[in-house]
């Protein structure tokens, strides 16, 4: 049993703790429909392919097309700081705006894009509009010599930000001056209000905008003013046609609040740490599954406005007050909390997909080069193979705006829901089987279990669920499992 008193403090670093890793990760090809949404419609899946290179990504994008997502989240691709040995942050140590990074280059990342599209899906590029680099001086990976704030061709040390505290770094969290002005991990705080620097950083988005990008993940914009960052953004071409997300913590009593980043573009969601801490909670045994069963009561961020993620690349190493929720995670809770997730339907939700690190070094860079295979030892996790997380992609598109209803609470860590009229799931994050009998409210008829396999014509991969009088009666759901079905998985 987990010990939920030991509380952990978390804050906004890159460099945290992790845990061992649970080995290969299962891989599982689920062929659905291609995804032929445009961008920025309702009802799509984002992929975070962590560190994968441009080629990598390329190569995956026919399966990522054909199984569902919409997008694929990549890492930041300007030059950033050069390391020996490298670490994965390295990439949030911008340099200058050149598209020449560990991942490749710009000839690559413009053919990345372009197979992509192809295959129906959109790249959303992890953006740094908020700093630079974090150490005294260095080289980048492309040969750019520089020192921590003067970066030649770019920016001078009068495009920083100098908040007078020690070492200019965030020292109080409850003062926004210092949150949006300060040094966060000594990275060089760009000033946002200076017309130089809000012109340079909107070129460098417009350059990724004239290469076919499909929209941004603004890292930390916590850290930047609403006011500045709207006047960057509205110089992006096509703003209001692109996706954005931000990265908003808005937790422990943060006074910068998630609400306010809502309404900067037409499809603009706000990453809602709240739903990411207690999804970690519950999946560690912490907190009750139940407290999702009312989400507008909760003060979260509205489910239109919310992109939301069971881990990213940050949170898979930090973790949440109580311990850390990832791949290596015991009893299923990985896949079962993304089954979760992915079943319940709040947010517009990214599927996190990195490697494998160990204990000793979290920090520790892709493996190959960043060369990414689904290879059994490979290294790579490729979560977004999982078979319970590719069915329950399939679910997300099916279920729609279907309400959450008829909620039933079992024991700890047990709960279904119906996706009314549309799907039926139950989680069982408990050592022990729930037997029950379960009102779905689908029509009676067979049905595939879309977090075993897969629906093919009239056959099912996977587990097959009989439904009778909407009901599924007398059912064992085993001890860290889960079912999961929808009308376009009926057989």
């Amino acid at each position: 049993m987990h010990d939920c008193s030991a509380h952990r403090t978390i804050i906004e670093l890159r460099i945290i703790t992790a845990v061992p890793p649970r080995g290969a990760a299962m891989v599982y090809i689920f062929p659905l429909p291609l995804n032929e949404q445009p961008p920025n419609v309702s009802f799509t899946v984002i992929v975070q392919l962590f560190q994968w290179n441009w080629d990598s990504i390329a190569a995956e994008c026919a399966w990522i097309g054909a199984n569902g997502y919409a997008y694929v989240q990549v890492s930041p691709p300007n030059e950033s700081a050069e390391f020996t040995p490298s670490n994965w942050y390295d990439d949030y140590q911008a340099v200058s705006y050149q598209l020449i990074s560990k991942h490749g280059n710009q000839t690559q990342f413009a053919s990345m894009i372009t197979t992509c599209k192809s295959h129906g899906v959109g790249i959303l590029v992890d953006l740094i509009w908020n700093n630079m680099a974090g150490v005294d001086s260095g080289v980048g990976i492309s040969g750019t010599a520089f020192t921590q704030y003067s970066y030649p061709g770019v920016y001078d040390s009068s495009d920083f930000h100098y908040c007078g505290t020690s070492g200019n770094q965030i020292v109080d969290w409850s003062n926004v001056f210092q949150i949006q002005n300060c040094q966060l991990s000594n990275l060089a705080d760009l000033d946002t209000s200076s017309e130089k620097v809000r012109a340079t950083v909107a070129t460098y988005a417009n350059t990724l905008v004239g290469l076919g990008v499909a929209g941004f993940r603004v890292d930390a914009s916590k850290h930047m003013n609403t006011t500045d960052l709207s006047n960057i953004m509205s110089r992006v071409n096509n703003k209001d046609g692109l996706y954005w997300t931000h990265e908003v913590v808005d937790e422990d009593g943060s006074p910068v609040h998630a609400s306010d980043y809502t309404d900067l573009a037409a499809f603009n969601d706000v990453q809602e740490f709240a739903y990411v801490t207690n999804l970690c909670e519950a999946f560690i045994g912490c907190t009750p599954l139940s407290i999702f069963q009312n989400i507008s009561s909760l003060g979260w961020l509205p489910s239109d406005k919310a992109n939301v993620f069971v881990v990213n690349h940050d949170r898979e190493r930090s973790g949440c007050a109580s311990g850390i929720l990832n791949f290596a995670s015991p009893d299923n809770a990985y896949p079962l909390a993304q089954i979760f997730s992915l079943g319940l339907g709040y947010g517009t939700p990214t599927v996190f997909s990195g490697f494998e690190f160990p204990e000793s070094n979290p920090n520790q860079d892709a493996p190959n080069g960043g060369y990414a295979s689904c290879d059994a030892g490979s290294g790579w996790n490729c979560e977004h193979r999982y078979v319970e997380v590719v069915g329950m992609v399939g679910f997300y598109a099916q279920v729609g705006t279907a309400a959450v209803s008829q909620w039933v609470n079992g024991d700890d860590g047990q709960v279904a829901f119906t996706r009314t009229g549309q799907g039926f799931v139950i989680i069982n994050y408990n050592a022990a089987a729930w037997n029950a009998t379960f009102v779905t409210g689908l029509a009676d008829g067979t049905y595939c279990d879309v977090t075993t396999g897969s629906k093919s014509g009239k056959t099912c991969t996977g587990a097959t669920i009989t439904v009778v009088g909407g009901k599924i009666a007398n059912y064992s759901v085993a001890a860290y499992s889960a079912l999961a079905i929808h009308i376009g998985a009926k057989l």
